[in-house]
């Protein structure tokens, strides 16, 4: 099918600057899919695929970082777009379905039981409790009577408290006795202890949704300068929104562009993948990028702070000899010098050259964005993991994978899969200027064949999502990449609110 759009159609798609063509070949997408990864191996310690590290290799690279840093500009990248809705899944399901009797409550909502049973624990009970007095209701009163589903309605209702379409990153995770900490507080206190500029800055940049903007100002007005007061620094937050020339056009299972009720074309946002874009527009010689969620107590901060500083130290350090192979490469270099050039790139790089390569293609080679990443052992979480893979053009390199690219059909592939013996927390660390001190266009980097396409309801239509190559799998896809191995202890992510009652989100 060839899309055709109408007049109105072009006004709005102009609009998100989106054009004719770019639906075309989404829709085309849609119709073909998206080529499976092939895998070639877990990437494991054994292989090389990850590197470890003993206690001399942590000390130096924790020094390295804290002298190749010096001067150089550093920023914290934080993707914080979407409401908190799905980690509050079991609750609204719930509410819609308890009435104030249930046969068996342990048994019929265990998450919900333990929710209740530890309402005190959280670091927003006392923000509940005064919200529920502001209208003339104690809150023991109704726990007492069993009258949950109105507690629950006052935690996450918009007219209430509004946790449930609150972003993660304003929700309060944390207690510090009578303070309590949101995700957006805890990666300004991280910030401090890793990513602090020479200058006393902190660079924080957080992807947002458009209708939290407002919401995420108020809160850094609040907290500002008592950060900057006790912390000795100066905050220094910018904020972007998913660009709208990245959505996609959703379409039933036929493959046809669903349109609303207004007979508007119905488009997507295209995932985190979509936030290429906006890490491209990042001015710095070195990034962190961390989830939102992804944060713990000062007193669990420790670990995470020295691992970021290794593998930040540990980038620089290979930086610093890139460019240095990059220069030599410029001025013609002889063979001998070519060879051993080639070697570092294969030994210290995982970079696959081909036999008797010339200098040329060496250079092309070298003169990539580059990543280092974070690993944790495997328990179990869903998600992607680290993987040797075989692009069409026979290349072998290392990438994130996740399991909706992989064919669980292939028993070979599926076995590759699940020997993988390591899990991506999303713990980057990027060098995104070249030898030259210009920026790469990240953009050109990407994959285009690592996107994947997803079925979602909505109301009573089956509609067809597709998703842009995830930002740090195919996305970085072309860039250099070293996997580091990391305590899992750097691993706290809450995908629902029951985990803020594991230790680790405890107090200390």
């Amino acid at each position: 099918m060839t899309f055709k759009p109408t007049a109105e159609d072009l006004v709005q798609m102009n609009g998100q600057g989106i054009s004719a063509t770019q639906v075309q070949a989404q829709i085309d997408n849609f119709k073909s899919g998206f080529p499976k990864s092939h895998l070639d191996a877990p990437a494991t310690p054994d292989n090389g695929g990850i590197i470890t590290l003993g206690t001399k290799e942590i000390e130096h690279y924790e020094k390295q970082y804290k002298t190749l840093a010096k001067g150089k500009k550093v920023l914290k990248f934080v993707p914080a777009s979407g409401a908190a809705t799905r980690m509050f899944k079991d609750l609204y399901s719930f509410t819609a379905t308890y009435f104030g009797v249930a046969n068996n409550f342990d048994k019929e909502f265990p998450a919900v039981k333990e929710f209740l049973d530890n309402l005190d624990s959280f670091a927003f009970y006392n923000d509940l409790k005064a919200c529920m007095l502001r209208s003339e209701l104690d809150i023991n009163e109704y726990m007492q009577r069993r009258d949950y589903s109105t507690v629950i309605n006052f935690l996450l209702k918009e007219q209430y408290m509004g946790y449930g379409s609150l972003p993660k990153a304003l929700l309060k995770f944390h207690r510090y006795g009578e303070v309590q900490r949101t995700p957006l507080e805890e990666h300004i206190v991280e910030g401090a202890l890793y990513a602090l500029n020479s200058d006393g800055t902190v660079d924080l940049h957080f992807t947002i949704s458009p209708e939290h903007r407002a919401a995420f100002r108020r809160k850094l007005n609040e907290v500002k300068a008592y950060y900057e007061g006790t912390m000795g620094i100066k905050l220094k937050v910018s904020m972007s929104e998913q660009k709208h020339y990245t959505d996609i056009i959703a379409v039933d299972e036929q493959n046809q562009p669903i349109r609303d009720e207004e007979g508007r074309l119905v488009f997507r946002p295209g995932g985190h993948g979509a936030l290429i874009e906006n890490l491209n527009e990042q001015r710095a010689d070195l990034i962190f990028i961390k989830n939102i969620d992804n944060v713990v107590p000062d007193w669990m901060k420790p670990v995470t702070v020295t691992y970021k500083k290794v593998i930040a130290g540990m980038l620089l350090e290979l930086k610093e000899k890139v460019d240095d192979a990059l220069r030599t490469l410029d001025g013609n270099p002889d063979a001998k010098t070519v060879k051993k050039i080639a070697d570092f790139a294969a030994k210290e790089l995982n970079i696959t050259v081909p036999n008797d390569c010339d200098a040329k293609t060496l250079h092309t080679l070298l003169n990539r964005p580059m990543r280092v990443c974070g690993m944790v052992k495997n328990l179990g979480e869903p998600g992607g993991g680290p993987f040797f893979t075989i692009d069409t053009r026979g290349r072998r390199s290392l990438q994130v994978v996740e399991s909706a690219q992989v064919n669980h059909n292939d028993p070979q592939q599926e076995s590759l899969f699940q020997g993988s013996t390591h899990f991506n927390p999303v713990d980057l660390v990027c060098c995104t200027k070249n030898y030259r001190g210009r920026y790469f266009d990240l953009r050109q980097y990407v994959d285009p064949q690592t996107g994947f396409i997803s079925k979602k309801t909505k109301g009573a239509v089956t509609l067809k999502s597709q998703e842009l190559p995830g930002l740090w799998n195919g996305a970085m896809a072309d860039w250099i990449t070293l996997f580091v191995e990391v305590p899992v202890e750097t691993f706290n992510p809450v995908k629902t609110v029951n985990d803020l009652l594991r230790k680790e989100h405890r107090e200390g």
